[in-house]
């Protein structure tokens, strides 16, 4: 009984000593599969799931309070959601888990996917896409949505910028300048718009 208790305090010790960045390696400590540059927030993942349940891939975000395997949180639900389930959680490369999602068992979230914050994950997401709601709902495509986003900036950026080759918008020596004349463009595209 004094073994636990004091196994237990040096548990949660070195659960408070961690970091985002050195979750992951405590997670593998206890039989998780973690890739490399995860950054998992504040959550007690370990105490959610059984470790040898969880795998997750390279370069995976999770938010804090993040709740694997259903658990407390989805338990009340009215009815509305399907009781939570144990089984495996697999979440695959480049994914972004958002604040206070529950992924119930069961579950692959595919490469490059996000989970949006508050979402509750009952069944698989595809890859390079975007789940919101409870229960959670494909809303788009992030290939559609990275398309958008170059199409609007080349339209939206401004004539006459200066990027030295090899830099980028934010290295780039002339920042103030290119800033002034992003301001100046997007005002007057703005403006056109609203008359």
């Amino acid at each position: 009984m004094l073994f636990d208790a004091v196994r237990r305090f040096k548990n949660w010790l070195a659960a408070r000593a961690l970091t985002p960045r050195t979750r992951g390696v405590y997670l593998r400590q206890c039989g998780a599969e973690v890739g490399d540059d995860c950054f998992i927030g504040p959550t007690d993942l370990e105490k959610q799931i059984p470790p040898a349940l969880l795998k997750i891939g390279n370069h995976v975000a999770i938010a804090a309070d993040v709740t694997l395997g259903g658990g407390r949180k989805a338990a009340g639900n009215g009815g509305v959601l399907p009781p939570p389930s144990l089984g495996p959680i697999v979440i695959h490369d480049n994914c972004f888990i958002g604040l206070r999602s529950v992924i119930y068992g069961n579950v692959r979230i595919g490469p490059n996917s996000v989970v949006a914050a508050g979402s509750v994950v009952t069944s698989d997401v595809p890859p390079n896409t975007l789940v919101l709601g409870a229960p959670a709902r494909p809303f788009g495509s992030l290939d559609r949505y990275r398309d958008k986003c170059l199409r609007r900036w080349a339209q939206q950026r401004p004539p006459n910028v200066q990027i030295e080759p090899g830099e980028t918008w934010w290295s780039s020596r002339h920042l103030a300048a290119n800033r002034e004349l992003l301001r100046v463009h997007l005002l007057a595209l703005f403006r056109d718009q609203l008359s």
